[in-house]
């Protein structure tokens, strides 16, 4: 419920100001790729001025996320290996348990002499 909360206590603003910013920005700009020839029209681009502030912030986001993610492969490795071991402790405890139950339900067995 607070996660929800302050979910919306950030994405609203945030949602707000892109929209001004969207409606503030409606001229048209011309994105030039080429620099020794800038009214090239095969590498230009005409747009409204916001999509290229929407672009720019994706690519932000994107180029933010991929680095995270990288940095944190370190740990995701070990979490892996460490996962792994716990699954083959487990496995070797469930073994010892199931012997030592057979171990112990012979020994309460009364021997059959008496």
């Amino acid at each position: 419920m607070i996660k929800k909360i302050v979910n919306v206590l950030v994405l609203i603003p945030i949602g707000i100001v892109l929209i001004v910013l969207s409606v503030a920005n409606r001229q048209s700009v011309t994105l030039a790729l080429n620099p020794f020839r800038p009214e090239d029209s095969v590498l230009s681009v005409t747009a409204p001025f916001f999509v290229y502030l929407f672009l720019a912030v994706i690519f932000g986001l994107v180029v933010g996320s991929l680095a995270t993610w990288f940095t944190q492969g370190k740990h995701r490795k070990r979490a892996r290996i460490e996962a792994s071991e716990a699954v083959k402790w487990h496995t070797e405890a469930e073994k010892h348990r199931t012997r030592a139950e057979a171990i112990a339900s012979q020994a309460v067995l009364p021997s059959p002499g008496k």
